[in-house]
């Protein structure tokens, strides 16, 4: 999973990890960081659960200022579901009166593969706070989104080393009407990365989610076909930010977005970790930036010759 750090923020406030092994009352005030409560289930000196550190969590700080939350280690999340941390939070929602951000599968490589974190059906946390503004998910495994409606939501990221199919029909048959952003990351067939192109043909004509500025469409294996479809997609003309990083994404794929519908009105295009030629890259720079579109084709990436038949690897998969 290299490619992938916890979080530094969330709502624009900094990540800060509960010292649920002291008894310490927090320096920070509830609602000026995002709080990140995890636990390491390896770590001998201490046996607390996440609901023994989230409780102490509650009683340490003031529930009702808390405006972001970040769900770490539950404990071995490669065999406990994310409902275990996400049913909790739902029962402190009568004290969590603040909340506005929840991320849930905050962890490196070295806690837990993201294919390994055993997801849930996320939506339950769009049930019980009708006022939350950011949903963010990190693993792919048993994750669920039920078809939602949510009249606050403006940014949703789902990020996955396989995102199912079923995962985005989810999200793309929700009432999401003040959605501004979303970013998914759609992986590799081989760690449950089952949806293509078609599946995305909602999004891309602009009819699902109006207010959506900032569409990420990443960590794909198939970006060239997902450069191409974007290229001509009505939903295009709303954006101000478009993102396919991290994936497969060679010269065809970036020929087809340049002789597609004019990128010039976007304030940025992130293409890093791809694996385009240096005339592509000067190309596409040479387009865009004299018109004030902030261009990232930053890590160059080499094809392996045991990676299929062009070598080719997105930048995080298991």
């Amino acid at each position: 999973m290299s490619g992938v750090d916890h979080l530094h923020e969330l709502l624009g406030l900094p990540a800060v990890d509960f010292r649920h092994a002291t008894n310490e009352a927090p320096a920070q005030a509830a609602d000026a960081v995002a709080w990140r409560i995890t636990v390491d289930p390896y770590d001998d000196e201490s046996e607390m659960t996440w609901e023994q550190a989230f409780q102490a969590f509650l009683a340490a700080v003031d529930p009702a200022g808390v405006r972001a939350l970040i769900i770490g280690q539950w404990g071995e999340s490669y065999e406990e579901t994310s409902s275990y941390p996400i049913d909790l939070v739902i029962a402190a929602a009568d004290r969590l009166t603040s909340l506005e951000a929840v991320f849930v599968g905050d962890m490196t490589a070295e806690e837990n593969e993201i294919s390994w974190i055993e997801q849930s059906d996320v939506t339950a946390l769009l049930r019980a706070f009708p006022d939350l503004l950011e949903l963010g998910v990190r693993g792919g495994t048993d994750l669920e989104f039920s078809p939602s409606k949510h009249e606050r939501l403006r940014s949703l990221t789902i990020e996955t080393g396989g995102l199912p199919a079923g995962v985005i029909r989810g999200i793309l048959d929700s009432e999401l009407p003040a959605l501004e952003r979303l970013d998914l990351w759609l992986g590799v067939s081989e760690y449950g990365g089952d949806a293509d192109v078609a599946d995305l043909a909602p999004l891309l004509s602009g009819s699902r989610f109006p207010r959506l500025h900032h569409l990420g469409l990443r960590n794909s294996e198939v970006q060239n076909e997902i450069a191409t479809a974007v290229a001509g997609a009505p939903v295009v003309a709303q954006l101000r930010t478009l993102d396919l990083s991290h994936g497969t994404l060679g010269d065809e794929g970036a020929a087809a977005l340049l002789e597609g519908q004019p990128l010039t009105h976007l304030e940025r295009l992130d293409l890093h970790h791809h694996f385009l030629t240096a005339p592509m890259e000067r190309r596409i720079k040479e387009a865009l930036e004299p018109h004030g579109v902030q261009v990232d084709v930053s890590e160059r990436e080499e094809p392996w010759d045991d990676r299929g038949a062009e070598g080719r690897y997105t930048a995080v998969s298991e």
